[in-house]
């Protein structure tokens, strides 16, 4: 029967921002690059630190319950039934229950009689035969209500028989139901409509269905099953609850959402049929083999025998769960199905044998949520994609283990859920920490972009967990190329003009002059009123004499693109009416320590070593010798690496202030052709 005309025919038994920091113009005394980065970023972790949880949190949560919407509307069922075919795949085979006896109506038996249906007289000779060898039931699995060839009298004569159990169809409209075969009275009938589920798979045994207040039809198994009960005086009886018990064993209702269900048609008196074995569920013989006298007394004697047809021509196959495994014979007959349903039967009442069991929908629903907060968990705390992709593997293999055991002992719950409610808030939650992660990369790399090239930027970002964790970037040795500059006469200019117009003009001057840094690859580490101190080769340390070379080299040439810069802004300044200024650079390339000085209160970006101090002196030799605007000494530890690449001017060894030993001392003139 269409699991759509249970509901019209059966009783229903259920109703169912980021702040603005660095906005304004560079504080010029002290200001660390890497200050400025920690205070961005505690800034921004500490006013987020309980925002970022709480997104985590909304995401997961938003995830989840798109998820869950669709599970309630039944989208993740075909899943569950899939995932629950393959664990009932995967038991152990229980074997034929020795209770019972098929007795098949094969192909070669329709070839070798030459009919089919089985004629009234063939099946009356068959049921004689059996009942010679005392049967304690027979089920006869073949529509009788009307009649088949010859010998019809012998048939009724035969289904008199307390023994003979016989089927019937429900029928589609209450008219129509329950068309008895002749001579069997309604207590040994029993229908043998079968529900299947949306994906047209047998996978519950349908016991019991009302058909109005006064009639109440019994399944054909249900049948089978009571009358060999009976003989061991075990009868049918309902509980307060309407549950059929039979002995001790009462079989539960079967609702619209137990286990992996959702929204199937739970109408009339349903279980979930726990099959025994995908082939053998009892010993078979022919109906050849009967008619013949053929099979030994003893597998009929005080056995339940089982008559039907399982020739693919009789058109009565359904698939089950062993169908995508049983490649030869993908579908079982209606008369093994039968017999299922009756061991199952048999082996709860007699063998003790669990029936399936369920959660609530609230323990379900904790079931899923528990895997769903392990997958965002996961992603929050392992950062090693390949670390978290094997993390993930052994949560769903566990998942699996757990559920599969379950299913061992009858329960089933739900594994397609948890699993996808795992993978989809995992994904969730790493998309939002991406997405959010990306926008935090902009806002920071947008921010040091204003001091620093794109390469330190990111260098800088690719340690911001480190400064992040401790509030500090490790001290190291590296060796580094150290400019500084200052204007000629600065005290005097600032002495002629008012405070706030010396301020607007550094900054005309200032900018222009970092930015040439950044061109150059460097980064500004403070400013030091109307000078700056740059370093080529931080905070990526030289791993070679090469890039140490190179980092040379365009700490000189970017101290030739200020001095061009510089005149510019002469050229403009003098239009203006402006003072006109000369500058000059100090170079030297050296070992320095570079890490954060200070605490979390103040902290800074430290260049620290006898390297700083040489170039300062070169800035501030000879101070009255300033032969053009911009004026650039390096010492020869700078000079070695330039490879002929810039014209200079031999000054001598010259005794710096401050220095033990006297240096050599170039002035860079520009680069050569």
């Amino acid at each position: 029967m269409r699991p759509d005309s249970l509901t019209k025919l059966h009783m229903n038994l259920s109703e169912d921002a980021f702040p603005q920091i660095g906005a304004t113009e560079m504080n010029y005394k002290n200001h660390s690059l890497i200050s400025q980065f920690a205070q961005v970023f505690n800034s921004f972790w500490k006013k987020s630190v309980t925002s970022k949880n709480l997104d985590l949190v909304i995401t997961s949560l938003a995830a989840f319950g798109l998820f869950l919407g669709l599970r309630q509307l039944g989208w993740l069922q075909p899943l569950e039934l899939a995932a629950f075919d393959l664990m009932v795949r995967l038991r152990p085979d229980e074997g034929p229950d020795p209770r019972l006896l098929v007795v098949e109506i094969t192909e070669r038996d329709i070839q070798v009689l030459n009919q089919y249906p089985i004629s009234d007289g063939l099946l009356a000779k068959v049921l004689g035969e059996l009942e010679r060898h005392q049967p304690m039931v027979i089920g006869v699995d073949l529509a009788r209500n009307v009649p088949q060839g010859t010998g019809q009298a012998e048939l009724i004569a035969r289904f008199q028989s307390p023994k003979v159990i016989a089927i019937a169809n429900i029928g589609n409209t209450e008219a129509e139901a329950v068309i008895p075969p002749p001579g069997v009275s309604q207590e040994r009938v029993g229908f043998s409509d079968v529900v299947v589920d949306p994906d047209n798979v047998v996978r519950r045994n349908f016991m019991v269905a009302p058909i109005d207040e006064q009639t109440t039809l019994y399944s054909f198994s249900l049948r089978v099953a009571l009358a060999y009960l009976k003989h061991k005086g075990i009868n049918p009886q309902f509980t307060k609850t309407e549950e059929l018990q039979l002995g001790t064993t009462v079989f539960n209702w079967l609702a619209f959402n137990s286990g992996g269900y959702q929204n199937i048609d739970d109408g009339g008196y349903q279980i979930l049929l726990n099959y025994r074995s995908p082939r053998n569920v009892a010993r078979s013989v022919n109906f050849t083999q009967v008619l013949n006298g053929q099979i030994d007394p003893n597998w009929v004697r005080g056995k339940i025998v089982l008559i039907g047809a399982t020739a693919p021509t009789a058109k009565d196959l359904f698939s089950t769960p062993y169908s995508a495994r049983e490649k030869a014979i993908p579908r079982m007959a209606g008369v093994l199905l039968h017999s299922q349903m009756v061991s199952q039967i048999l082996s709860a009442v007699l063998d003790r044998r669990p029936l399936f069991w369920y959660w609530s929908e609230q323990e379900e629903l904790l079931w899923i949520v528990a895997w769903s907060l392990v997958g965002g968990i996961l992603v929050v705390r392992i950062q090693n994609l390949l670390i978290l992709g094997l993390s993930g593997l052994g949560c769903l293999s566990l998942l699996f283990g757990i559920t599969l055991s379950l299913l061992m002992q009858s329960g089933w719950i739900p594994l397609a859920a948890p699993t996808i409610g795992l993978i989809v808030t995992g994904l969730a939650v790493e998309t939002y920490q991406r997405q959010r992660f990306q926008r935090q990369e902009q806002m920071v790399m947008k921010l040091l972009g204003q001091q620093t090239s794109p390469e330190i930027a990111q260098a800088l970002w690719n340690e911001h967990d480190r400064l992040l964790d401790s509030g500090l970037l490790p001290g190291q040795r590296v060796i580094a190329t150290i400019l500084l500059t200052d204007i000629k006469g600065f005290s005097t200019i600032s002495e002629q003009m008012p405070p706030e117009e010396v301020m607007a003009w550094l900054n005309e001057y200032l900018p222009i002059m970092v930015r040439e840094v950044q061109n150059y690859r460097g980064i500004i580490n403070k400013f030091t009123g109307d000078g700056l101190l740059a370093v080529f080769g931080v905070p990526v340390p030289a791993t070679t004499e090469a890039v140490v070379a190179e980092d040379a080299r365009r700490g000189v040439a970017c101290a030739l693109a200020m001095g061009d810069r510089l005149q510019e802004l002469n050229r403009n300044w003098r239009n203006r009416g402006l003072p006109l200024v000369q500058m000059r650079v100090g170079i030297y390339t050296g070992p320095v320590m570079v890490g954060s000085l200070g605490g979390k209160e103040r902290l800074e970006y430290g260049v620290i070593g006898d390297s700083v101090n040489i170039a300062s002196r070169l800035e501030s030799c000879k101070k009255d010798s300033q032969p053009s605007d911009c004026r650039i000494l390096i010492a020869h530890e700078t000079l070695v690496y330039l490879q002929d690449e810039f014209q200079v001017e031999a000054w001598g060894a010259l005794q710096l202030k401050g220095k033990k030993h006297k240096v050599d001392v170039y002035r860079v003139l520009g680069r050569n052709a």
